[in-house]
């Protein structure tokens, strides 16, 4: 059995409210490469591959040299979501399990993604996990951006939503809106979670998961992690404490920007 951990970082150019983002320069680095350089703290990574559509990332990734930790392989630019991307490097190399880092997240903790890949090597019939965090504030409970899983009592995903999910009836029905109720109530926010977009596949999973066809549930969410549940399939939900942050935005970019200042004075 082939137990090779392979992660991927796929990055895309082009970005509506942030055009070329893997490029754009945080602390004086690119953004890719602080995601490169979160993602070399990991133990136990063999390969890791920034997986792009353009040629300046991949010539950024590759100028950094064997010494940044990470190679450039150039795929299709016809890929609808980052699952694709990620199956063409699957099918492109040898592995056991490859691991979707987001090519955004220039924060994200090394130990989450340690957190996300333990599960498949202690599993060998687990085929796919993902992480979650604590929900702390209303905006990110009510906001259809921030996606929120429920999981059973094993720690499997039982469904993800971008609607708060469970649903506090007793406390909705003495309030006039979900807002005012978990105002009224602060300690309702500790039965939520949010889903970060760490996910960690079996490779032979990964190649036969990007070939199903869009789920129902699927295309009402614009989620794509619930084909696999579709399907009947499992997904381990790790719980994790570091906090994602994501850039999406020009404000995100300036508080990662701040932050990663702050920590390299």
């Amino acid at each position: 059995m082939n137990d090779s951990v392979v992660a991927v970082i796929p990055a895309r150019y082009e970005s509506t409210r942030l055009p070329g983002k893997p490029l754009l320069e945080i602390a004086g680095v690119p953004l890719i490469l602080h995601v490169v350089r979160r993602a070399r703290q990991v133990p136990g990574l063999d390969r890791i591959i920034v997986a792009t559509d353009d040629a300046r990332i991949c010539r950024v990734v590759a100028e950094a040299g064997p010494e940044a930790g990470a190679e450039a392989m150039m795929t299709s630019a016809a890929h609808r979501t980052g699952t694709d991307r990620l199956a063409e490097v699957a099918a492109r190399i040898d592995a056991g399990i490859i691991v979707n880092i987001q090519g955004d997240e220039p924060l994200i903790d090394p130990g989450t993604i340690a957190a996300a890949i333990a599960p498949l090597r202690e599993d060998p019939q687990l085929q796919m996990a993902t992480t979650c965090e604590p929900i702390e504030m209303v905006d990110d409970l009510l906001s259809p951006h921030v996606v929120k899983v429920v999981t059973d009592s094993r720690g499997d995903a039982l469904y993800f939503s971008r609607h708060p999910i469970p649903f506090p009836r007793g406390a909705a029905l003495g309030a006039a809106s979900l807002r005012e109720a978990f105002t009224k109530d602060p300690a309702l926010l500790g039965n939520y979670w949010k889903h970060t977009g760490l996910y960690v596949y079996r490779r032979e999973f990964l190649l036969t998961f990007s070939q199903w066809s869009p789920t129902p549930l699927e295309t009402l969410e614009s989620l794509e992690q619930l084909r696999v549940l579709e399907h009947g399939e499992r997904i381990r939900v790790v719980r994790v404490a570091h906090r994602s942050l994501g850039v999406d935005t020009p404000a995100d970019l300036a508080r990662v920007r701040e932050l990663l200042e702050q920590t390299d004075r």
